[in-house]
């Protein structure tokens, strides 16, 4: 039987609206964490078989996110963060100076994601336990993949500069990554991956963070040549960008996307609805900048309403996400659980 996940996307009738809570590990310092193990279990619907952890409770935060410990990747750029869980920012760039490029050498896919090491056997075991629960198993690259990971390495100002020079050497570091992320996307796709995700931030709260035309010279060939592999054998692809990307996205859907994750108020409702509704599974990420940090409870309960009338059809066709970082007040969040568990069931 296929799951609910699945019909929701494909337009098969799901039972109820899929929708993920999802709890940045900074929280479990910001939030009592009695209090934040009470909201979890008093919300099934959003966290089915959650068994709380022994309290006090310290995740084991990513590396990239420890405070006061400064992480290299495995490209080589250097990550500090202000606050334990927080995913840091590149501080250093390892190929600022093109002058170190002939000695520059990319990981390699077969033991490293870019931002740590992977176990393929370890992924093949959980991709075969998702099946066997009758659930979808994604695959993914790391979040930032292609045009933010090449920020990273020659720092934003002098990627935008390499595009506007047409710099040679930056053609030929865009075919080394993409052969990288290339080599991970088959990896998934040979283990039997039901679905592909390409997360990359491409906006900015206003437009996004490069032109359409340095977006469809630099950036969208990759992804067509990596998403083609998955199209050519039927594996639907998920596209993730924060900020306002709707100058990009039909260069982003035309390039074969099945699910297009983006968010809500920065784009705007009525955009997204009359781009996508009917036509192409929304992941709708849920405001984290206005309403749910400064609106009442009433108002959470009202903007989930309304997204959800404006997006759902009795076909499927949406799923929603919301990210809960430190700084919303906790009436809040119960009040963003309650609305999401109750419009969540809108069939």
């Amino acid at each position: 039987m296929k799951s609910n996940r699945y019909r929701a996307i494909f337009f098969e009738k799901p039972d109820i609206i899929p929708m993920t809570f999802h709890i940045n590990d900074a929280c479990w310092h910001h939030y009592p964490q009695e209090w934040l193990v009470e909201q979890i279990l008093a919300h099934p619907l959003l966290f089915p078989g959650y068994v709380p952890p022994k309290l006090p409770y310290t995740p084991n935060y990513i590396l990239c996110a420890r405070k006061d410990e400064p992480y290299v990747d495995d490209f080589g750029c250097r990550w500090e963060t202000a606050d334990d869980g927080i995913t840091g920012t590149v501080v250093g760039h390892p190929l600022e100076d093109w002058a170190d490029y002939e000695s520059y050498r990319l990981p390699d896919p077969e033991h490293q994601t870019g931002i740590g090491p992977v176990d393929w056997a370890e992924e093949k075991r959980r991709i075969d336990l998702a099946h066997a629960r009758g659930d979808m198993a994604d695959g993914s690259l790391r979040h930032g993949h292609t045009f933010l990971q090449l920020c990273d390495l020659r720092g934003y100002t002098n990627l935008l500069f390499d595009m506007a020079d047409e710099e040679p050497l930056l053609f030929d570091l865009i075919e080394r990554l993409e052969a990288f992320n290339h080599h991970i996307v088959r990896r998934y796709l040979a283990l039997g991956a039901d679905m592909i995700c390409f997360p990359e931030d491409l906006g900015m709260q206003v437009g996004p963070m490069l032109s359409p035309e340095q977006f469809r010279k630099y950036i969208k060939p990759s992804y067509v040549h990596m998403m083609r592999s998955c199209k050519d054998q039927g594996v639907p692809i998920h596209m993730h960008s924060d900020g306002d990307v709707r100058t990009l996205v039909d260069d982003i859907v035309d390039s074969g996307v099945a699910v297009i994750n983006l968010q809500d108020l920065v784009n705007g409702i009525d955009w997204i609805k009359a781009r996508f509704r009917g036509k192409l599974c929304v992941d709708l990420d849920i405001d984290r900048q206005q309403v749910t940090v400064n609106g009442t409870p009433r108002q959470i309960d009202e903007l989930i309403r309304s997204e959800v009338e404006a997006l759902a059809t009795p076909e499927g066709g949406l799923t929603m996400i919301f990210g809960l970082y430190p700084g919303t007040p906790m009436q809040n969040v119960t009040a963003l659980m309650d609305a999401m568990e109750r419009y969540m069931q809108w069939y």
